[in-house]
């Protein structure tokens, strides 16, 4: 039977590749553990594997099932650095912390596949990844992203493409200028995030699906996690919901990570003779309201985007996708789409990871806007190493300044329509 994941609309092509998706049992009864972590993602999922590998009693809980999230449905694409690209961060952050959240993404990078290797997970990586721009004038920024990398970051892997090396590399010519980085890639992210959760199980957390965290307090020196059919007693406890957040669960969390609904559309194979990303890259635009693509190893065309006019879950997802995509790919207006689906991206304000302590003992991290393939896994990682006593690079994180949305948790939907339909406006002038 096709699973449905209960908290995003419709089947991915993700979950139609698998040859297995393990189930993992609901909490039955209260328990108790060294750490409790909320959300299966790959932010917990990492935590997880790191601390029950050094021998940390783990109880983790799922409200669906692993993947379910963003981490099982994203883009799948890889990137490089933070969401602002370094120049722009130098201006708001300095050079050096700058430099130093550009040496972590890249640490991440190596971090994510390190560990595919290390644990025998096949994750479909592919070498490549475009940046193109949607506008004329972007030409110089563009360069001097390139030369900026290079220059300070020593980052050699960027090359800026001209509008027709643009074209060759995407046969389209819908965009004016473009950067290739070579540095990266893009993977089946749901292989990723199966493949993590089997090493946390397998390195003795203890993993519960469709258990519903309802409450979080303090009790007795102790935190309390509490869900339908028992509660969960911890020392520590990590909530990592990302753009699942409930603001009854965590209003902290919940008024400063907005969740935004993403849309993906897979067609069938291209044909070589379709000339589509003959390279095999990913690509990423420079809307604010990002369209991206890739085509997977098999040839398919996964399409992503977000239609700032439809409702939260529209009937048809493939509808509008397919308007973006014959924008891009004209001869392609009538291809057969044959999955899609949507998920919750979570974003913050400045467009940066949230890393906060809510109450002693209780760590909160999202909101990683776009860049989560990378990111979630290592903050995962950083905050296992920081319980650990073996790090304190999660300060990083924790140290920037995350100011809650306008009206917090209550307005973000009403924030959120007035802001994509804004913006979507802006991207096309």
């Amino acid at each position: 039977m096709t699973w449905q994941s209960p908290i995003a609309p419709g089947i991915s092509w993700y979950q139609a590749t698998l040859e297995e998706r393990p189930a993992y049992p609901r909490l039955e009864e209260s328990t108790s553990a060294d750490v409790a972590i909320v959300g299966g993602g790959f932010t917990g999922l990492q935590a997880a594997y790191h601390l029950a590998a050094n021998g940390t009693d783990v109880v983790l809980i799922d409200a669906a099932r692993l993947g379910d999230g963003a981490s099982g449905r994203n883009g799948g694409q890889l990137g490089t650095g933070q969401h602002w690209w370094p120049e722009d961060m130098e201006s708001k952050l300095g050079p050096e912390r700058s430099k130093a959240f550009f040496r972590i993404a890249e640490d991440a990078k190596s971090h994510l596949l390190d560990f595919a290797k290390t644990h025998g997970i096949n994750i479909d990586f592919q070498p490549g990844q475009i940046s193109v721009a949607h506008k004329r004038n972007m030409e110089f920024s563009f360069k001097n992203h390139v030369e900026a990398l290079a220059e300070r970051y020593d980052y050699p892997h960027l090359s800026f493409l001209s509008k027709h090396e643009t074209e060759e590399r995407l046969g389209s010519n819908r965009y004016f200028c473009g950067i290739r980085d070579i540095g990266t890639g893009h993977i089946h992210p749901l292989k990723l995030l199966i493949g993590t959760g089997k090493a946390a199980a397998t390195a003795g957390a203890r993993i519960f699906e469709m258990t519903k965290a309802d409450n979080i307090e303090q009790k007795e020196g102790r935190i309390a996690v509490s869900t339908e059919r028992g509660t969960v007693t911890a020392d520590r406890v990590l909530i990592a919901c990302n753009g699942y957040i409930e603001e009854h669960l965590e209003p902290g969390t919940a008024a400063k990570v907005m969740p935004i609904r993403s849309f993906i559309a897979a067609t069938r194979p291209v044909t070589k003779s379709e000339k589509i990303l003959p390279g095999g890259e990913s690509v990423d635009d420079s809307r604010f309201v990002v369209r991206y693509f890739r085509k997977t190893k098999t040839g398919e065309l996964l399409f992503g985007g977000r239609e700032a006019y439809t409702a939260d879950q529209p009937k048809d997802i493939s509808k509008h996708l397919r308007r973006q995509i014959a924008e891009i790919y004209p001869a392609l207006k009538k291809i057969e789409i044959t999955h899609a689906w949507g998920g919750n991206v979570g974003i913050t304000m400045p467009r940066r990871p949230l890393v906060h302590e809510i109450m002693p003992g209780v760590t909160s991290i999202g909101g990683f806007s776009g860049h989560g393939v990378l990111l979630s896994n290592y903050c995962g990682k950083l905050f296992a190493e920081e319980l650990l006593g073996q790090s304190s690079e999660l300060d990083l994180y924790r140290d920037l300044d995350i100011p809650a949305f306008p009206g917090g948790g209550a307005l973000r939907k009403p924030l959120l329509f007035l802001a994509l339909t804004w913006f979507s406006l802006r991207d096309r002038f």
